[in-house]
């Protein structure tokens, strides 16, 4: 059967595309606007910053336990209908928050309603794609909206930072409310395939991959406040290892029950949540290898790189924003270019050429750190980081779509966004946790190893950064340690060990993406060498 859309390169295609990418934006900008805002926000809702940051994690929890879920139901009921169901959730999700007078709200608002929101948009967008476009156009398509995802991750920043200095961080969200309107009115124009044929809904399978995923993600997300294997002082543990490493075992089996599940549930010819078979496909199971690698790095380089500009210099969030525009650029070249003008490229070739770029970036930002390096060395590395991000977006979505057939393109969007949203914690909780590690660790040598600093102080701080120590910048030092009461001798060894430091540990992040990154090379093999092409006539 033909692609509903027929005249790709018309007006109404254009919108298509632009409806979709607008959704795909959305859906990204939350997180990276509000982490530049969070002390504001806390003050503005009478909360902690803990407690912002724990509806940070709320929201992709939310998001990763309903995104297979979200993927059939846009099957069941029609693609198109559940992305608009979908926006109208996010849009009161968006209201919900920007009204928020405190954390309960709030945490309803735009973790529960926006994730749900979010969990039925993102698999329909995979399955418009390919329901609107054949597949010789899909990378392109795929190309933009992906990259439109993360242009709102690397923009959200300056956005975040204008709305917070001049207005308040509640106009994002009420600025959200408008494009989902408008997104809303436009959507009518997008071809819809018809719903699958309604079976039985397989509850047993969405409960526990929601459980398996949302266990999983919940361990990474905590790794930070209690250690990876050895628990931190006073973290809980269970035979002296830490609860993330049995939360992430836990989210493991319960995955593999769910897999085991719906392998039963099509032996008794139901209607399944996700067809195992479809995992044994090489071409399928290469795309979303090299989806999970490509986040994990992506999200570990948004994490490091503003706080090397926001701490380590100082820089306002609008500065940084700005800092992080030629990522923007480059990505968004890379992903629209690649498909317009190389056409029959092999799409192995360039997923290899953009995970290189995304290792070379992150190697040449790992030498270019130096006490005395400013905000310009980070230019180079994102424009290469930027050029892998867009090579990788606009082949990856055609790579993992084509690989089944167009009726099980809602239940791939829905398996694709849950490995995206597992790359995403496991790469800002790596690079997190690696940072801090680093850290602590230069920080407690530099310290050790200065004669200005008495013994007396020496085993307190090691006592007290046993949980590790804090990215500070200088200015935010300087006022714990006057507060303190600190000898200007002691500051003085204080302020050099923490910037010595600071850069050890983003260099240790650095270097664990990079490591990442050159593991994914050796998944590019079951990425296909030549495009998809379309068998109708």
């Amino acid at each position: 059967m033909a692609p509903p859309s027929t005249a790709e390169g018309s007006a109404k295609a254009r919108l298509v595309l632009l409806t979709l990418a607008s959704g795909q934006f959305l859906m990204a900008l939350d997180s990276s606007v509000m982490n530049v805002s969070i002390a504001t926000v806390a003050e503005d809702v009478g909360t902690t910053v803990t407690g912002i940051q724990g509806a940070i994690t709320a929201y992709t929890l939310v998001m990763a336990m309903f995104m297979i879920p979200g993927g059939k139901v846009g099957a069941l009921i029609g693609r198109r209908r559940a992305f608009m169901i979908g926006c109208c959730v996010y849009g009161a999700g968006s209201l919900t928050t920007a009204l928020a007078p405190n954390l309960s709200v709030l945490l309803v608002g735009w973790a529960f309603l926006e994730g749900i929101g979010a969990a039925l948009i993102l698999p329909a967008i995979v399955a418009l794609v390919a329901g609107n476009f054949s597949v010789e156009r899909r990378p392109a398509a795929y190309g933009l909206v992906v990259a439109a995802g993360a242009v709102a991750i690397a923009v959200g920043p300056l956005i975040g930072g204008v709305a917070t200095t001049y207005f308040s961080w509640r106009w994002v969200f009420a600025g959200e409310v408008v494009v989902v309107l408008a997104i809303l009115v436009l959507a009518r124009r997008i071809a819809d395939a018809p719903p699958g044929e309604r079976r039985s809904v397989d509850y047993g399978g969405a409960v526990l991959s929601a459980l398996g995923l949302g266990t999983f993600v919940y361990g990474v997300l905590r790794s930070d406040e209690w250690g990876w294997f050895q628990p931190k002082p006073d973290a809980p543990s269970w035979i002296g290892v830490s609860l993330t490493t049995w939360l992430m075992l836990a989210g493991l089996l319960l995955i593999r029950l769910f897999l085991h599940w719906e392998a039963k549930v099509v032996e008794r010819g139901r209607d399944p949540l996700v067809d195992p078979g479809m995992l044994r496909n090489r071409q399928l199971t290469g795309g979303l290898t090299m989806f999970f690698f490509q986040y994990l790095v992506q999200m570990g380089v948004f994490f490091v790189v503003p706080l090397y500009l926001s701490v380590a210099l100082g820089l306002s969030a609008l500065e940084t924003g700005a800092r992080l525009l030629p990522l923007s650029v480059s990505l968004l070249a890379a992903a629209t270019l690649i498909p317009r003008f190389l056409p029959d490229v092999s799409p192995r070739r360039v997923v290899r050429l953009g995970t290189l770029a995304l290792l070379a970036g992150a190697v040449v930002l790992m030498a270019a750190l130096d006490a005395d390096a400013g905000a310009e060395i980070v230019t180079l590395p994102l424009l290469l980081i930027g050029l892998g991000m867009g090579a990788l977006a606009s082949q990856l979505g055609s790579v993992t779509v084509s690989a089944v057939p167009q009726a099980q393109s809602a239940e791939v969007g829905g398996v694709q966004n849950a490995v995206t949203n597992l790359g995403a914690s496991i790469g800002t909780a790596l690079a997190g946790s690696i940072m801090i590690g680093a850290l602590t660790a230069s920080f407690l040598t530099n310290v050790e190893a200065n004669p200005a600093v008495a013994d007396s102080v020496k085993n307190q701080a090691t006592v007290q950064l046993q949980s590790g120590a804090p990215f500070l910048s200088d200015a935010q030092l300087a006022t714990a340690l006057d507060e303190a009461g600190t000898s200007p001798e002691v500051a003085e060894a204080a302020m050099s060990a923490n910037a010595d430091a600071r850069l050890d540990g983003l260099r240790a992040a650095l270097a664990i993406l990079a490591f990442a990154a050159l593991i994914a090379l050796f998944f590019t093999q079951r990425i296909p060498s030549t495009q998809p092409r379309s068998t109708e006539p």
